[in-house]
């Protein structure tokens, strides 16, 4: 069984990983065919790498993400 890979906003795609807790209402919006990175300070020593696309159609891709 393959997961779904686009989502049709934001909080979808992060909420396919369960990261919609890292996003921080200050980061700018993800301009369309650009690539977002951040840390998240999950609270483990180094944090949280998330990466997230956004594609010329307006969709997001599933959030790349590991612990740094």
């Amino acid at each position: 069984m393959s997961k779904q890979q686009r989502f049709s906003t934001l909080n979808e795609s992060l909420d396919s990983e369960n990261l919609l807790e890292s996003w921080d209402i200050s980061f700018p919006p993800i301009q369309y065919n650009n690539t977002f990175s951040y840390t998240w300070q999950d609270g483990t020593k180094y944090g949280h790498y998330v990466s997230v696309h956004r594609f010329e159609d307006g969709t997001y891709e599933r959030p790349v993400h590991y612990k740094r």
